[in-house]
């Protein structure tokens, strides 16, 4: 019988890859989408259902979940609009103000929450700890410490396994191995304030548009602006 595995979903470039991995190692894909508020919720839901539709996944393996909480909690420049977005610069010390306070746990908890009722053996994220903004809740350990404690508060007939596939990758490595598995790039979003087109100013737009450029591929998607040291 072939394995079912939660994925979590943004619908930007690391979780569909992530999807792809999933799908390529055998699993069932169920797919959990979140919306938290943030700027371009509208957009980032379109992406995870035309990955959704692109993999084929059917509608009771498909979860979009709210979390009006991180919302009225604010603190991050993704759910509240008075804080500016920091723009390119990916040398700069610290937590960036994109950082959503400890939402990644409340992602983890809800993919938790429907593995086991779906049965599900595999949890999968992507989270990118070594070419990335730098938050907090996308490291290994935090993945690991999660894990544990998702076993010790389960059913003891769930065993879940978490698998964060990308995590030690670089951004190109990410654009390759999507590339390799036939992983539908063109249809991930992955700007944070951008709808009809990608900024091509923001943190994430500097970091996609990187990957793709050290990888030697142009980016699929369609972006108001790419910074002369960007193109290809």
């Amino acid at each position: 019988m072939t394995e079912l595995a939660v994925v979590s979903l943004s619908g930007g470039m690391d979780s569909c890859v992530t999807a792809a991995i999933a799908r390529a190692e055998g699993y069932e894909l169920a797919l959990l989408h979140a919306d938290y508020g943030q700027r371009t919720q509208t957009r980032e839901r379109q992406a995870y259902r035309d990955i959704a539709d692109f993999y084929r996944v059917p509608e009771h393996r498909r979860l979009v979940i709210g979390f009006d909480t991180l919302k009225a909690i604010g603190g991050s420049a993704l759910t509240d609009a008075s804080i500016a977005l920091p723009e390119g610069d990916l040398d700069r010390p610290g937590v960036p103000v994109s950082y959503v306070p400890f939402r990644n746990a409340h992602l983890l908890a809800t993919c938790v929450s429907w593995a086991e009722v779906l049965g599900a053996s595999a949890i999968f994220v992507g989270f990118v700890e070594e070419d990335s903004s730098g938050y907090p809740d996308c490291r290994e350990a935090f993945l690991k410490s999660f894990e544990q404690t998702a076993n010790l508060g389960t059913r003891p007939e769930t065993q879940l396994a978490f698998h964060a596939p990308l995590i030690h990758l670089r951004k190109s490595e990410i654009v390759a191995k999507g590339r390799e598995l036939g992983a539908p790039l063109h249809l991930s979003w992955s700007c944070y304030q951008g709808e009809a087109e990608a900024c091509g100013h923001c943190d994430s737009c500097h970091l996609r548009l990187r990957g793709f450029k050290e990888a030697g591929f142009a980016d699929p998607i369609p972006y108001a602006y790419i910074p002369e040291s960007l193109k290809i």
